[in-house]
């Protein structure tokens, strides 16, 4: 049996940090029905270059099936409100406003199930001087603070590279959907769960505040590369963009093994006596192990320093993630077969539970499961199913 066997969740998610929720719970056994419009499909799915679904849709949606229902008709809420019956948790992520003008609002939901889990990311909160604001993984990431502890010390704040509000927002809405879920089965009550993406993304900050800002008592510092005289980005043969090995000495013993393994054991002694292991000798010894990584490859760099001893790791592009020989050992690159797009791989799940086993299914295609569902919920099939399509209410896949 599955971790999340007999949870049933009703997914109105879109773009990332709603779909990143409802994927965790499909990773770990949950019933995740997504509802989207007739003919469109959720926003995300039209984010390609080429045809069919994009691999942005297909990277958030798997272990999914999918119900083409269109909401703006009173006749697809009433679908939907019907359904709310039959399911644990409910989930949406759209702009401010949106499910009330729609009439899903959760005390709407609440009059068909009492004890379902209403769940929600906005971008800034229910409430609030900028509640009603309009957000974006890097909007929240702005807001949240990750701009301004990101880049070079004497350059303009920078965009971090990976999505840390959207999906960041998504677990942690994940996380509390569980936590109300186990509380519902104490005390059998539902309640609402709210996840700010400008709060979900401060989350990653705790530890630059906590050393770096005095209790907020002053602004973090952007730093780049470096923390510290030992620690850095290192470039390595044969120079390409993403030819760079990164290390980190935190420890005199640390240091010790990095000087042995460049060849520059003299070091060791001198920079033991320095404050924080040698303070005063970053950029000279910086050009040491630059000097060092630059004759041989990156991965070549990484397996000499960590068998040594040395925290550090290949700078690993989204290309060398699927090669990678420890990823794909654990399993991590999977290769899935998507109903149009043929084998497609994957990176899975990254918790893996040892007595809950889930096969990844690919992201399904628009409506692909709407006869099944409504004829599993609702009882609705044969002649009915066909006019409800035929006046555009549904779509059948």
């Amino acid at each position: 049996m599955s971790a999340l066997e007999g949870l049933r969740v009703l997914d109105l998610t879109q773009y990332e940090a709603g779909t990143s929720c409802t994927q965790w719970l499909g990773w770990y056994g949950a019933d995740v029905v997504k509802v989207e419009r007739p003919g469109i499909g959720e926003p995300g799915r039209a984010l390609s270059t080429g045809p069919g679904d994009s691999g942005y849709f297909v990277y958030w949606n798997s272990n999914k099936r999918s119900v083409a229902i269109d909401l703006t008709e009173p006749d697809g809420r009433d679908l939907l409100l019907r359904m709310a019956s039959h399911f644990d948790v409910f989930v949406e992520n759209y702009g401010p406003g949106v499910v009330e003008r729609l009439g899903l609002d959760e005390a709407r939901l609440r009059e068909r199930n009492p004890e379902i889990i209403y769940a929600r990311v906005k971008g800034f909160g229910g409430y609030g001087p900028y509640s009603q604001y309009k957000c974006y993984d890097m909007v929240a990431q702005a807001a949240g603070g990750a701009f301004s502890v990101t880049g070079e010390p004497d350059g303009p704040p920078m965009r971090p590279g990976p999505t840390l509000a959207d999906s960041g927002s998504g677990l942690q809405l994940a996380f509390g959907i569980l936590a109300a879920y186990v509380q519902r089965l104490r005390e059998g009550k539902g309640q609402r769960v709210e996840v700010s993406m400008q709060e979900a993304a401060t989350y990653f900050l705790r530890t630059t505040v906590g050393s770096m800002s005095d209790y907020g008592r002053e602004v973090a510092p952007r730093t780049g590369n470096g923390v510290g005289p030992f620690s850095n980005l290192y470039p390595c043969s044969p120079g390409g963009a993403n030819d760079y090995v990164f290390l980190l000495a935190a420890t005199p013993r640390h240091v010790e093994a990095l000087c042995r393994v460049i060849g520059r054991p003299d070091l060791a002694e001198e920079t033991a006596s320095m404050p924080q292991f040698g303070g005063g000798v970053g950029g000279e010894f910086y050009e040491v192990i630059k000097a060092w990584t630059s004759q041989r490859s990156k991965t070549e760099a990484m397996r000499l320093l960590a068998e040594a001893g040395v925290p550090c790791s290949a700078v690993l592009d989204t290309l060398d993630l699927f090669e990678d020989p420890h990823l794909r050992e654990r399993g991590f690159v999977e290769t899935l077969e998507h109903a149009e797009l043929g084998p497609l791989r994957v990176l899975g799940a990254p918790v893996r539970l040892s007595e809950s086993q889930v096969e990844t299914r690919a992201a399904p295609l628009l409506g692909a499961h709407t006869a099944q569902v409504l004829s599993e919920e609702l009882g609705i099939g044969g002649d009915e199913l066909t006019q409800w399509a035929q006046r555009g209410v549904i779509g059948l896949g």
